[in-house]
């Protein structure tokens, strides 16, 4: 019986330690116009499919390397319990344009809503390339 439930504790510390596999940021959503954008200018084929795209500030900029990279985000938390549950994907498309920028990850309104449910309010997230 002993050895159950010290299998069942181990068990339950690797879960809750799996639970998170990247870096932790902060994210906002901004809104159009989302052209032109410092990787691909006023192209319009650089918007991924549902427009779940984001503007990366300096620490994921990598002067311009970050231009196409693939993000999958997961919300953690925030102020009145903003997050859904699930992940989106995303593609860096753009360097945030503000200084200082608001947040290490700035997602298109697309790419926000299909994790919070508080438009407007900053988040707590997961990101992993």
């Amino acid at each position: 019986m002993g050895l159950w439930v010290v299998a069942i504790l181990v068990a339950l510390l690797c879960k809750e330690a799996s639970l998170v596999h990247g870096d932790i940021g902060t994210a906002k959503s901004y809104n159009p116009p989302y052209t032109p954008t410092r990787c691909n200018g006023n192209r319009q084929d650089q918007f991924p499919p549902g427009n779940l795209f984001v503007s990366v500030s300096e620490g994921l900029w990598d002067n311009g390397a970050a231009c196409g990279r693939r993000y999958r985000l997961r919300c953690l938390s925030g102020a009145k319990k903003p997050c859904k549950d699930g992940t989106v994907d995303v593609k860096v498309v753009d360097f945030c344009s503000v200084r200082p920028c608001p947040s290490t990850l700035l997602l298109s309104n697309d790419a926000f809503a299909a994790i919070s449910h508080s438009p407007s309010m900053k988040i707590n997230v997961e990101y992993i390339q």
